[in-house]
């Protein structure tokens, strides 16, 4: 890892590796990893497909609306069954790739769940050697 100079407005110089860097300019509260359950990844697929999932009852809704409107037209029927299906359709949808993503993410190596159960069992395996 390289070392990068700081220079102070005191004169001081003090040196830091680029990990304690990135770890100096973390926020308090961000996620720490890529992948578990608390990672970057995970957060930012379940917002958006939290967003999928609000638009998919919105048009659900305003199907609902053009049909209850329509006024005995077929083809304004039509269009209204159609926005229905299609609403139902994304729900379905943004609800199983919601699973998916978190059965992925959860039972990728980096996930935190795994390393707890690991470091429990690891600790267990110690405890008994010692024993």
């Amino acid at each position: 890892m390289g070392v990068i100079t700081v220079v102070i407005a005191s004169g001081s110089v003090s040196a830091l590796t680029l990990q304690e860097g990135a770890e100096a300019a973390r926020c308090d509260g961000c996620p720490r990893d890529l992948f578990g359950d608390t990672g970057v990844f995970k957060q930012v697929t379940n917002t958006i497909l939290y967003i999928v999932g609000i638009i998919a009852v919105i048009m659900l809704i305003i199907g609902g609306i053009r049909y209850v409107i329509s006024g005995g037209d077929s083809k304004k029927v039509t269009d209204a069954k159609n926005t229905i299906l299609y609403a139902i359709i994304g729900l379905v949808i943004a609800f199983l790739a919601f699973a998916i993503v978190n059965f992925v993410v959860s039972a990728l190596p980096g996930s935190n769940d795994n390393v707890e159960t690991e470091n429990v069992e690891t600790s267990i395996l110690i405890e008994a050697a010692n024993s």
